[in-house]
């Protein structure tokens, strides 16, 4: 099993490092997490390439793994199944090693007179706390099928919501990446072939075409790299401090504050909010843990640090509507009727209807953002195409106008 390294924070502010074995980063986060007050970077010991540790990344379990599991699970365990003969024939019919490593690990356990949840959060990397909350719920009240089939919903909802998004932002991405290969192609191969002509003739060249000349030669010399390695430091920069708690803090927010970007941030975060509290709270779990369970799905940290002030309120016994509008950071919309679902007694099911209405208000947002961006992008294209043309052309209007 891959060892790593963590700096750790304990309860008295003291900062070490500890070595621990864990099949992932995440998993080894995970334990962690149970013993000390806060977690800064995990990376492997001497950096080696561990083939557990690459083989875990490669098979990494999705959303899409857990919700189709969740979904045979509970149709099985409705239909009467035992348990151990459920996950023996599920871990015999998944695809992905790294779940079905998982699955078999579960069943030996269960087998020997384990609970389900208690299983299955041996396993971080496959089944979060998240979901080891909801199945240990349903365990309790003995609605195993039930809270699964929440579940499945749950994890295909979320899926849904990422794979409109991923695909939304798909064909910008690309055309970007295509428009940029194509002005590096232009420039690098095509400017030079000119320049030999330019030089032929004898004539002073413009401006653009003089600094696209320049461009062209620095991009085939060997200081090309200073700005790779300047943009790769960059961004190693920027991980750093993101990982960071003031780093991320001050990065989210500025996230929320984007224009285009922000508001479809903002309602992601509320939309996940919403539907997981509310599945959690109507699959038995307690209010204040269902809020804790809540502010490690959501990404955000400004919208985190607002549920976990809201959740200290709540248990000095504070209205969560007012407790969250203290924050400042969800939208008034949300805030009233979350507050019309306490005052009806129905919190749990109007939260769903917020999280349903906020995730159509998402797929509109993603819609309007493409819809801006695409043209955008073929501005864009136009823009370098017509700049390397226009500076090729230059010279031979020069050229004409002092043969006229």
């Amino acid at each position: 099993m891959p060892t790593f390294v963590a700096q750790v924070k304990d309860n008295s502010g003291k900062v070490t490092k500890r070595k621990i074995e864990a099949m992932s980063p995440e998993q080894a986060r995970t334990i962690l997490k149970q013993q000390y007050a806060a977690i800064g970077s995990v990376k492997p010991v001497g950096g080696e390439i561990n083939l557990e540790f690459l083989e875990a990344l490669l098979n990494k379990v999705t959303v899409k793994d857990r919700a189709v599991f969740s979904r045979q699970f509970s149709v099985m365990i409705n239909a009467g199944v035992a348990i151990v003969r459920c996950l023996g024939v599920l871990s015999e019919q998944c695809p992905n090693p790294k779940f079905k490593k998982a699955l078999v690990g579960i069943s030996g356990d269960v087998q020997q007179g384990n609970n389900l949840s208690e299983s299955m959060a041996k396993y971080p990397e496959c089944f979060d706390q998240l979901y080891v909350s909801m199945v240990e719920a349903g365990e309790a009240g003995g609605v195993l099928d039930e809270v699964l089939n929440r579940l499945s919903q749950l994890l295909e909802d979320m899926a849904r919501l990422q794979n409109q998004i991923k695909s939304a932002m798909a064909y910008p991405v690309a055309v970007g990446c295509l428009a940029i290969l194509a002005f590096l192609g232009m420039t690098i191969f095509l400017i030079p072939v000119f320049a030999n002509i330019f030089k032929s003739l004898g004539t002073e060249l413009p401006a653009l075409t003089q600094f696209m000349l320049d461009l062209s030669g620095f991009l085939r010399s060997p200081l090309v790299v200073l700005p790779i390695i300047g943009i790769g430091g960059a961004s190693f920069l920027f991980k750093k401090y993101y990982a960071s708690p003031m780093g991320r803090l001050q990065i989210d927010g500025m996230m929320l504050k984007m224009p285009l970007f922000g508001p479809l941030n903002e309602k992601t975060a509320v939309a996940r909010f919403c539907r997981v509290f509310g599945t959690l709270t109507r699959s038995g779990v307690p209010i204040i843990q269902a809020l804790e369970i809540v502010c490690n799905t959501i990404p955000n940290k400004v919208i985190s640090n607002a549920v976990a002030d809201a959740m200290t309120e709540i248990q000095q016994g504070g209205m969560m509507s007012l407790a969250l509008q203290r924050g400042k950071v969800f939208p008034s919309l949300a805030i009233q009727m979350i507050s019309i679902g306490e005052e009806t007694g129905e919190l749990d099911s109007m939260m769903m209807k917020v999280a349903d209405f906020y995730e159509d208000e998402v797929e509109q947002a993603v819609k309007a953002l493409t819809s801006v961006i695409e043209p955008l992008m073929m501005v864009a294209i136009a823009a370098l195409v017509g700049t390397i043309l226009l500076s090729m052309y230059l010279p031979m209007f020069k050229i004409f106008e002092k043969m006229g």
